[in-house]
């Protein structure tokens, strides 16, 4: 096997999804902390102590202590090269957190033990089942009170549909919570709390030792018997084969707070996963261990140093290899062009690089010239990978600059984070851009827009909610090239025609009543749900 295989193979890139404070990021940190990239968790950033998460770089993330931007970093941990995408757990920032799971090859969800499954994990799950890639379970805070584990495995059946598996099983929660019994390796592991050390201390014994009693107490190792008998009684045969087409999830239990259960789980999940994915391009499958390079703009982030007023597009490789400074083939661009100043990033920290392998993920300067999207191959190649979908915003407001003589900086400002995907923006058809409406997955990314205009552009904004719910993407023949006018569909008063800053028209609804109301209405009009690709 060459080294350029062996790269490719021992790379491993996922994404890292939860619904607000299961602890997703603490889970990040451990992660890192095994791998050496990090000495402490909650690593001190900047001056005056100011204490914040490795991954969160952003001032408003500091400010409420959440993850708002997808971060990339990436580690070495026993001969793997591991890329994580961090994603926005809280639920106003799903839009970001659906494009970038387009470019992970599997997923660890993380679940609070006490509250199971919540709401926008759900919405997250349909993304990942939607995309047929591998989901790993860690159901996290075993440290505090949880609830049973055989209810929390069942409601994961209910609620996502899809099948689990125990790889491992707690042994009491709370301050009880005392270890996990490995069912693959038939051992109990019982954890010494090491709070921030590189791992939690761990004493693996078998369950009929006698000296088990002595360690975890009679009752709870006559209780831990009965489970592993139910458990083995009850469940799904392992299949390895289910777990890489999402049919299957493995579930570990742990707490990524005192490092109990998280060594074990890391490893292995990098057993379980496989080297990067193939990805479609049309009629075409493009292997990652092609020799040419390919890649596809998944991310593009704006001022990450707001001092240089840069811009970074993040790309994940397809196939191949990447060299610096190596001529590209930009499809959507129609040129080729030298990607400048290629680096690989730990959050706002950057190191520029030399070379990267299928699987990694990098940034790269962009000028202007990229989209969400885009794709880049060697030259004499053209494909183009399959489109990321744009996902239909729930909120709407109308915007405008309080100063008009602003309208430049506003514009352009809008534009920008708009290209950044973060927010979408809408004007009625044959009316320019006096006014822009912006549609948001939730209602705390039109703070972020604020926020960001007003530190980066020196704008003021006059904001108007808006009362629809729903967007639709009109879909028209290829023969029509003509935009619709309002007058030339039948609406009800609570919905409203519009164009993106692409050209594409579509339809804003207060209610779903409406949306089936229009179709009966104007016969013939198809609506889609996504725009831009199809699952």
């Amino acid at each position: 096997m060459s080294r350029y295989e062996e790269e490719i193979k021992r790379r491993r890139t996922f994404a890292i999804i939860s619904h607000p404070d299961a602890g997703k990021t603490t889970l990040t940190e451990k992660f890192l902390l095994y791998g050496g990239a990090i000495a402490q968790a909650g690593q001190v950033k900047g001056k005056k102590n100011t204490r914040a998460a490795t991954s969160d770089w952003m001032e408003i993330e500091k400010q409420r202590g959440i993850s708002v931007t997808s971060s990339v970093m990436q580690f070495q941990y026993e001969g793997y090269c591991i890329n994580i995408l961090d994603t926005p757990g809280h639920q106003d920032f799903s839009e970001d957190t659906y494009r970038t799971l387009m470019a992970a090859d599997s997923a660890v969800m993380v679940i609070d033990g006490a509250k199971g499954v919540e709401a926008q994990t759900r919405k997250l799950f349909k993304v990942c089942a939607m995309r047929d890639i591998p989901i790993f379970t860690f159901i996290n805070k075993m440290d505090r009170e949880a609830r049973d584990p055989f209810e929390l495995c069942e409601e994961l059946e209910q609620e996502l549909g899809i099948e689990t598996y125990a790889m491992n099983w707690p042994i009491g929660c709370g301050k009880e919570f005392q270890g996990v019994y490995d069912r693959q390796a038939r051992k109990v592991i019982h954890f010494t709390s090491n709070t921030n050390a590189r791992a939690a201390t761990a004493t693996q014994i078998e369950p009929d030792d006698p000296a088990l009693a002595e360690l975890i107490g009679a009752g709870r190792r006559e209780r831990l018997v009965e489970e592993i008998e139910l458990l083995d009684g009850a469940s799904s045969d392992f299949d390895l084969e289910r777990v890489r087409h999402g049919k299957l999830s493995p579930v570990f239990f742990g707490s990524a707070l005192t490092n109990f259960g998280v060594e074990p789980f890391l490893e292995e999940f990098l057993k379980m996963t496989t080297s990067p994915l193939p990805r479609r391009a049309g009629d075409e499958v493009i292997d990652s261990f092609e020799d040419e390079f390919s890649a596809f703009v998944f991310k593009i982030q704006a001022n990450m140093n707001k001092a240089h007023r840069d811009r970074i597009a993040f790309m994940r490789i397809v196939s191949g290899k990447f060299e610096a400074d190596k001529e590209v083939y930009h499809i959507q661009g129609g040129k080729k062009l030298r990607l400048s100043r290629p680096q690989q990033l730990m959050a706002a920290e950057r190191e520029m690089i030399e070379e990267a392998y299928a699987g990694d993920i990098i940034g790269v300067f962009d000028p202007g010239i990229f989209a969400i999207g885009d794709t880049l191959c060697a030259p004499g190649r053209k494909f183009c990978f399959d489109p990321i979908p744009t996902f239909a915003p729930e909120h709407f407001e109308r915007i405008r600059s309080i100063d008009t003589m602003k309208r430049k900086q506003f514009l352009k400002g809008v534009e920008q984070i708009a290209q950044e995907g973060a927010i979408q923006i809408f004007k009625t058809p044959y009316s320019g851009m006096e006014e822009v409406i912006v549609g948001v997955v939730g209602t705390l990314q039109f703070d972020v827009l604020e926020y960001r205009l007003r530190s980066e552009y020196n704008v003021e904004l006059h904001k108007e909610t808006l009362p629809f719910e729903f967007l639709r993407w009109i879909v028209r023949e290829e023969e029509e090239p003509v935009p619709l006018k309002e007058e030339d569909l039948l609406l009800p008063n609570d919905a409203k025609l519009v164009e993106d800053y692409k050209g594409n028209q579509l339809l804003l609804f207060a209610s779903r009543w409406s949306i089936q109301w229009v179709l009966e209405r104007n016969k013939g009009l198809k609506l889609a749900e996504f725009g831009g690709a199809k699952f």
